[in-house]
């Protein structure tokens, strides 16, 4: 598999997560009735995003980092929660697995270009 398709996928599932994680505190399941400040998590997604989506090696890697947190809590609120928030929490587990997954094989798959740029200079 190349690059590009790596980058497509990481770039789609970063932005499906930062709408769910809107929608879900916004909206659709809030902590507390009108919303919840736990909407502030998408900010924090909004910092990689243009990194993800210029193909820049060193984002993939502090992201694959930085989304085991996203992934621990939906991983602790669906198994915690109850109803529509248990759904969104395992709708938030499924994205940050693919974004770790597809993050670390954009790594691997960019691997090789990046070791012959810094033997040619």
């Amino acid at each position: 598999m190349n690059a590009r398709l790596y980058q497509n996928l990481t770039s789609a599932a970063l932005i499906a997560l930062i709408f769910l994680c809107l929608a879900w505190e916004g909206w659709l399941a809030p902590l507390r009735p009108g919303g919840s400040w736990l909407t502030l998590k998408a900010i924090v997604l909004l910092a990689p995003l243009f990194g993800i989506l210029r193909g820049k090696r060193y984002t993939y890697k502090w992201l694959s980092l930085l989304i085991q947190l996203y992934l621990l809590e939906g991983l602790t609120r669906a198994t915690s929660d109850q109803g529509l928030s248990q759904w969104l929490a395992v709708g938030e587990t499924v994205l940050a697995v693919l974004i770790f997954y597809s993050a670390v094989m954009f790594i691997r798959a960019t691997r090789n270009t990046e070791i012959k740029k810094t033997a040619s200079s």
